[in-house]
């Protein structure tokens, strides 16, 4: 039986995205591995490679569309031996939506390879459903619509196809079963729970009439300021923050920073306050090893390595790239690091797994001249420092007596059900310590 090949889900919040642009046509051969379009998700373009291979019997989806669903077949890839007769006089898309109902389709995990994430090309033409037991069954929507109409049981068919998958001979060749009781079995044996209500804001037929008599522009949201939109809804929405707030005194760190860049200047590096900070959190982890944590629903994930995010702002979003094992990497290559990836992300050419991960997050807007604010978690994570800006100031040292520093406010903010406060109190001193006497982070 054809294939169908699915739009993957290349990264693990994807949920639709924009067929850029198809690399090969109909009629095509392919093979595992090539390049057969570019993708366009929320966040970057990526190319999309065969896992199978196979000659291209038809594409489904054309060149520009928008909002394509994860797991909604875009192509259809015929096997050896087989030719576009065999496609049928049903679409793969009706079938695969026929399938759907009544299984619900899986995204694809997603997967490492050749330096970026990538989900699988090609997927049989259903997602994969379970029988009674848990076992995945796979089978293509022409077999699932065979078997329901002679009242079979999909997970008593043995599949002759590739992979184990049930096909039109299967079900064919198979006696009728009592499908119904089985799938009503499994179905009694799932848990009912009701899902809590979402808030709703106005609608926006709600909102525009507000404004029928004012002039405006009517911007379309792309992307990324829909997956901005609703995990800012819904970390403020689940995450219980709290906020610590510290200032720090940096006129050693200045002086400090200003000795190693004059020392670096052959070697084309020059450090930012924001690389010192990166470091000083990341050691701070180490030192605080609760606060090196993630929300995962029901369980605290401890991390061992001090991987920090940090937020680079791009036009019309933000980007959080991770840098892994940041407390074992000296302040040069911090610092070559996120200015690749900043680079980077302001292209849009990020992978996934460079932007997503971490138990930690940094936004600093103090280049900015912002002196102080509160930033939002971004879950998982358990915490993320906010940075202001370093302001002169009047403060009164040890002695009593008034001087004037360079004093930069931060606030921390924090989730609760991981981090209490005089937890997060003792990793924001750790903080504080570092980059008040940065000499120890070269210890």
């Amino acid at each position: 039986m054809p294939i169908n090949i699915l739009m993957p889900a290349l990264s693990p919040t994807m949920e639709e995205g924009t067929l850029a642009k198809w690399l090969v046509k109909e009629g095509d051969s392919i093979a595992s591995g090539d390049v057969m379009a570019e993708i366009e998700t929320d966040k970057a373009t990526m190319e999309f490679e065969a896992v199978e291979e196979g000659v291209v019997g038809k594409i489904l989806i054309s060149e520009g569309t928008e909002g394509v669903k994860v797991n909604e077949p875009i192509a259809i890839l015929l096997e050896e031996g087989e030719s576009a007769d065999d496609i049928g006089d049903t679409p793969a898309k009706e079938e695969a939506a026929a399938a759907s109902k009544e299984e619900p389709a899986s995204k694809p995990e997603v997967q490492q390879g050749n330096g970026r994430d990538q989900a699988p090309a090609a997927a049989k033409a259903p997602a994969a459903s379970s029988s009674g037991d848990g076992s995945r069954i796979f089978a293509s929507p022409l077999a699932r619509r065979i078997a329901k109409d002679k009242g079979l049981d999909l997970s008593q068919i043995t599949g002759s196809g590739p992979r184990g998958r049930i096909v039109k001979a299967d079900v064919e060749n198979a006696k009728a079963q009592p499908a119904a009781a089985t799938q009503q079995k499994a179905a009694d044996s799932k848990p009912q729970a009701a899902a809590p209500p979402t808030p709703q804001g106005m609608s926006a037929e709600t909102v525009a009439k507000m404004y029928a008599d004012r002039e405006y522009e009517e911007v379309k949201l792309d992307g990324m300021r829909k997956t901005i939109a609703t995990r800012l809804v819904e970390a403020k929405q689940t995450i219980p923050h709290f906020y610590l707030r510290r200032d720090i005194q940096i006129d050693t760190l200045l002086k400090f920073r200003s000795q190693l860049n004059k020392s670096l200047e052959g070697r084309g590096i020059k450090l930012s306050v924001n690389d010192f900070i990166i470091k000083a959190c990341a050691l701070a982890l180490q030192d605080v090893p609760d606060c090196n944590a993630v929300w995962a629903a029901d369980r605290v994930l401890k991390l061992k390595p001090s991987d920090v995010a940090v937020a680079v702002a791009i036009e019309g979003g933000l980007f959080t790239p991770v840098l892994r094992d940041a407390d074992s990497k000296t302040l040069s290559r911090l610092s070559t690091e996120i200015k690749d990836l900043a680079k980077r992300a302001r292209e849009r050419k990020l992978a996934p797994h460079e932007y997503q991960g971490g138990s930690f997050a940094i936004s600093n807007l103090g280049m900015m001249g912002v002196e102080n604010f509160d930033a939002v978690i971004n879950p998982p994570h358990a915490s993320i420092l906010a940075v202001g800006a370093g302001v002169r100031k009047p403060v009164v040292d040890g002695d009593g007596a008034v001087q004037v520093a360079t004093v930069m406010s931060v606030t921390l903010s924090v989730d609760h059900r991981v981090i209490d406060g005089a937890l997060g109190a003792e990793f924001l001193a750790a903080v504080k310590g570092y980059l008040e006497a940065p000499m120890n982070m070269l210890a």
